[in-house]
């Protein structure tokens, strides 16, 4: 794979990456975009995740499925779109949520870096996915490297939050034994921020606040949610 695993994750990520599944990956991308189809988002992009968020400082994941596939949206973070570029209506609805959950203003940008930088990691199970093809690049190979990332955070010993919206962050949570069994995590799921489903149960879940009194009483600090 063409992509440089950021230090703190590399110990948990090696193992991962010499599965057959994960050693198929690069040889499959790079066919892909060989062939001349359009790979979002672009090379050195796609850990940024990673990158922004050291293991050793994550306080809070945030599971997504994978990247939007217009052009100019995905750089490497769940749910966050590059500066500029108009928020996807599911981001949307977070900053709704936001705003009811901790009277925030809604943010102009759709760029979540900030959060990143605070320990928030936004994961996506899919780190690619091919213009205009949702869930295009599902099983290709990314799943043994994210579940091993969300392993690693809950096989840690600091209080952490996981934030699970929809039914496929959910399963993703469910390929992770030892979440189930780490009582010192804090474990929040939800409906998706979808507008297909955010009336049904993501609209009024406070998943920030809860986030932050969690952490406070874990002496882990709070994520300043302000975008």
């Amino acid at each position: 794979m063409s992509e440089t695993i950021p230090e703190s994750w590399r110990p948990v990520l090696e193992p991962a990456l010499a599965t057959p599944e994960a050693r198929k990956l690069g040889g499959w991308l790079k066919a892909e975009e060989a062939a001349g189809k359009q790979v979002y988002p672009p090379r050195g992009t796609r850990l940024a995740a990673l990158a922004l968020t050291p293991l050793d400082q994550v306080r809070c994941v945030i599971l997504g499925q994978d990247p939007y596939h217009g052009p100019g949206q995905a750089h490497g973070l769940a749910f966050s779109v590059q500066d500029g570029v108009r928020p996807p209506p599911s981001l949307v609805n977070i900053y709704k949520e936001l705003e009811a959950d901790l009277g925030l203003p809604r943010a102009v940008t759709g760029d979540l870096t900030k959060w990143a930088k605070q320990g928030v990691l936004l994961l996506n199970n899919t780190l690619t996915v091919e213009a205009g093809l949702a869930g295009s690049h599902a099983g290709r190979g990314w799943d043994a490297i994210t579940d091993a990332a969300v392993a690693a955070v809950a096989e840690s010993a600091s209080p952490t939050v996981f934030i699970l919206w929809g039914s496929h962050a959910k399963k993703k949570a469910s390929r992770v034994p030892t979440l189930g069994r780490a009582s010192h995590h804090l474990v929040l799921a939800s409906a998706h921020p979808s507008p297909l489903s955010a009336h049904n149960g993501f609209f009024g879940s406070r998943p920030f606040s809860q986030a932050n009194a969690f952490l406070e009483a874990h002496g882990r600090g709070t994520i300043d949610w302000r975008v």
